[in-house]
């Protein structure tokens, strides 16, 4: 509960950097223009993204027959989580991962590397998969796609204001407002440190709700472990930097300084794993 709470706090905090730069900028018709602007692109992303990743990473289908191991892991797993059963499919690249696509759980797909089924015993697959239909089960795609519409409007607004140097003025100014080129600055980089707060803080309730359907917190810990230190030997050949947000890991996992940190769609693996062992104790 209380990582959705700060999830929605978040969002809050998004839409009022949104109000108060469209309202600074252009006023209610700036701020109109730039949320349709973006929330064109993104519903569009959103309505389509699962057909679009699991294109880009030349996904197959996973059927009873052609492997009935992951099909029936994910069979027991939806039972657990009293999902739907998704779409399962499988990406013929060596680096473990996994990800979750669609947009609602009516609609879920699940995705898994070559790489996972390789490295990961069946304990450890099915917390990998449990933390996938925990994004499944908390919408986590149409939270991200809000989360993007917002950033992308207060980034879009930021940038006409940039080129055409608006910026709304007292009636005794008629000069630049002193503030407007601050503010067209750090708007968007402070709508983006929020998109990717919301972005970790979903992580970890996947993390939770992986650990619970799988029956014990120990089987996700031990397959964040192997991730980790694979995803950091073995790349990702065709990975895309627009849907590494999307997977457990990040492909293009980096650690970074505590300022870096701040623009990670992921939390660091040592925290998700202290959590899940925290959990184990209880």
């Amino acid at each position: 509960m209380g990582n959705q709470i700060k999830t929605f706090f978040l969002m809050f905090i998004l839409i009022l950097i949104f109000m108060f730069i469209g309202d600074f900028i252009g006023g209610q018709s700036g701020a109109v223009i730039g949320l349709v602007l973006a929330a064109g692109i993104n519903i569009f992303s959103y309505w389509n993204s699962d057909k679009m990743v699991l294109a880009n990473y030349n996904a197959q289908p996973i059927t009873e027959n052609n492997n009935p191991r992951v099909y029936n892991i994910v069979r027991s797993l939806v039972r657990n989580a009293d999902l739907p059963m998704p779409k399962v499919y499988l990406i013929p690249e060596m680096q473990p991962n996994a990800f979750a696509t669609g947009r609602n759980p009516q609609h879920a797909a699940v995705a898994v590397t070559a790489g996972l089924l390789e490295t990961m015993d069946d304990a450890e697959l099915s917390g990998v998969i449990g933390h996938e239909l925990g994004h499944v089960k908390h919408r986590d795609i149409l939270i991200s796609t809000i989360a993007a519409i917002f950033a992308g409007a207060i980034s879009i607004m930021s940038r006409f204001a940039m080129y055409s140097g608006s910026g709304r003025r007292s009636d005794n100014d008629r000069g630049a407002n002193p503030f407007a080129f601050l503010l067209v600055l750090l708007a968007p980089v402070a709508a983006m440190i929020v998109q990717m707060s919301i972005s970790r803080k979903r992580e970890f309730l996947a993390d939770q709700f992986g650990a619970e359907v799988s029956g014990n917190p120990l089987y996700l810990r031990n397959a964040l472990q192997k991730l980790e230190a694979y995803g950091r030997r073995v790349p990702m050949q065709h990975n895309n930097p627009s849907y590494s947000h999307m997977f457990i890991v990040n492909p293009l996992a980096n650690a970074g300084a505590a300022f870096a940190n701040l623009f990670r769609t992921h939390p660091s693996t040592s925290e998700r794993i202290k959590r899940l062992e925290q959990m184990a104790e209880r």
